[in-house]
């Protein structure tokens, strides 16, 4: 080991140490461990179990919190680990594992900062998420299934689960329409932030004359919602209808009269599913997907309303272009809310999408509402 080295270790564990001060004053460690122990202290109450759902939503907020807390003591050990590497550059020794070392801590440093920002009301749960063709026919039916593609492999790469509720195929390419679930932890704060339109300019490869065209593709993204929200469905509301499965959307789907497509009457809202075999399980899969957009709605229409307050245009706020996929005449991809960008846009297609998703939990944190809310819709 020479000095520089030496110099080097010396300048990564001042640059991980305001980092790591700077997530003490976010956590505030000795109010965080308080909470803790109060929470513990509930959970052993005889009538803890009373109220199941209540116990259930303490349960998840405790998890929750002794993660963060477990993350910054392991934290704080690996900076104790790297202190004595440092002690030991000093005295001429050497330290092999050195390099791994910072790389390791500077991954899990990322990881916390990241998990930080992951603190809304539901960015523990999992994520439904829709993706709608924009105008322009095959191009952008086959645009919607490139991004498919892209919401399936960052599934893939995060070890998600990824479930195909509805996939209707393009007339001639792509996909029309797909709701999927994704499960897996925070995968909801994570995918929010793919919530709005996405643009792509590439040459067709369906224009025989290889001319270069702009897809669109809208991405709707909602939390899975489990029974501790209630929201009110009246059954003489509802049009229930059933039709045969089709289009596997790379996942295997039943060909019998099973797929179920519920309508609220009262609004425009559509869910379908169709990938389980049952009848009925399709029915209870599309009513909780329902109920998670009925919630995001009454969410929106509060968002709508902060966005009032601070006499800025809602439209502006709610369906507008947020990503850019340039591929020719050169790549590009650009976020235009958080200015992140990447030259390595195959890369991003393939599910590369944490730059973007860090960029954007930084983002929304600082656009807090005048409740004191995080709107994470701009």
């Amino acid at each position: 080991m020479n000095g520089m080295e030496l110099h080097e270790a010396r300048q990564h564990y001042e640059s991980f140490a305001r980092r790591i001060s700077d997530i003490e004053a976010i956590l505030d460690v000795d109010a965080l461990k308080t909470r803790i122990e109060k929470l513990e202290a509930e959970t052993y109450a005889n009538d803890f179990w009373d109220d199941h759902q209540r116990a259930q939503r303490t349960i998840r907020h405790l998890k929750g919190l002794k993660k963060r807390f477990d993350a910054y003591r392991s934290l704080k050990d690996s900076m104790e680990n790297l202190a004595v590497a440092i002690e030991l550059l000093e005295m001429g020794e050497s330290v092999p594992s050195l390099d791994a070392d910072v790389a390791a801590l500077e991954r899990d440093l990322a990881s916390t900062e990241t998990m930080l920002y992951l603190s809304g009301e539901y960015d523990q749960n999992d994520a439904v998420l829709e993706i709608h063709p924009g105008a322009g026919g095959t191009e952008s039916h086959d645009w919607a299934s490139m991004l498919y593609r892209m919401y399936r492999r960052y599934a893939e790469a995060n070890q998600f689960s990824f479930t195909v509720n509805d996939y209707q195929d393009g007339s001639e390419a792509g996909l029309k329409q797909a709701t999927v679930t994704i499960e897996g932890e925070y995968a909801y704060g994570k995918l929010k932030s793919e919530h709005g339109v996405h643009r792509l300019v590439r040459l067709s490869p369906f224009d025989s004359s290889n001319r270069r065209h702009t897809s669109f593709a809208g991405v709707v993204v909602i939390p899975s919602l489990d029974d501790e929200v209630d929201v009110e469905i009246k059954n003489e509301d509802l049009r229930i209808d059933t039709y045969r499965s089709s289009g596997a959307g790379g996942q295997s789907v039943n060909t019998t009269d099973s797929a179920v497509r519920i309508t609220p009457l009262p609004t425009e809202i559509t869910v379908s599913c169709q990938n389980e075999r049952s009848q009925i399980k399709n029915r209870e899969q599309a009513m909780k997907i329902l109920k998670a957009k009925l919630h995001r709605l009454e969410a929106q229409k509060r968002e709508e309303e902060i966005e009032q307050l601070r006499g800025q245009d809602v439209a502006n706020a709610f369906g507008s272009q947020i990503r850019s996929y340039v591929l020719h005449p050169y790549t590009m991809v650009k976020d235009h809310r958080t200015q992140q960008e990447s030259s390595q846009a195959q890369k991003v297609l393939d599910g590369e999408l944490e730059a973007f998703i860090r960029s954007y939990l930084r983002y929304a944190s600082r656009k807090e509402g005048p409740d004191g809310t995080t709107d994470q819709s701009a």
